[in-house]
């Protein structure tokens, strides 16, 4: 994975907060943590956005064999 290197201005309290309840032990692991956790909210609230919209052409036995085929 490439890296990109970028220059912030950040609240120091805010960012050694985010480190001291993350656990993470440097800056930039509290800086990926906070944007990784970002990411999977909006993603998830993009995908509860959408519940319930899609029609499925599925009876409950197409479900059922579905899922014991995991």
């Amino acid at each position: 994975m490439l890296k990109a290197r970028t220059t912030v201005v950040l609240d120091p309290a805010l960012l050694e907060e985010a480190r001291r309840l993350s656990g993470a032990k440097t800056k930039r692991e509290a800086i990926e943590r906070a944007l990784n956790e970002l990411v999977k909210r909006l993603r998830r609230e993009a995908v509860a956005l959408h519940a319930g919209t899609l029609e499925l052409a599925l009876t409950q036995d197409d479900l059922n064999r579905v899922r014991q085929e995991r």
